[in-house]
């Protein structure tokens, strides 16, 4: 043990630091990256939902209309059906 304390000089340690600052700012650069990589792809996904909110509301509002128009479409028929 008392070798390992001899070879840990000051100018070691001090090359240890600066190495893991460098790190430090890599990973920090990293982050920043994947930040901007997730802002934008949240953006898409953002903008598809409301794209398929909107066809969603096309679609229901294209149901409603096929709905009422078979119930009327059943109603004349069975108005027929009474009539004759």
């Amino acid at each position: 043990m008392q070798t390992m304390r001899e070879s840990w000089t000051d100018e070691r340690l001090d090359d240890l630091k600066e190495r893991m600052d460098e790190r430090f700012d890599w990973v920090d650069e990293r982050f920043d990256q994947v930040d901007t990589r997730m802002t934008e792809g949240f953006g898409r996904v953002d903008a598809d939902i409301r794209e398929l909110r909107g066809d969603v509301k096309d679609l229901q509002r294209m149901m409603t209309q096929g709905f009422m128009t078979l119930s009327a479409v059943m109603i004349t028929g069975f108005v027929g059906l009474i009539v004759f």
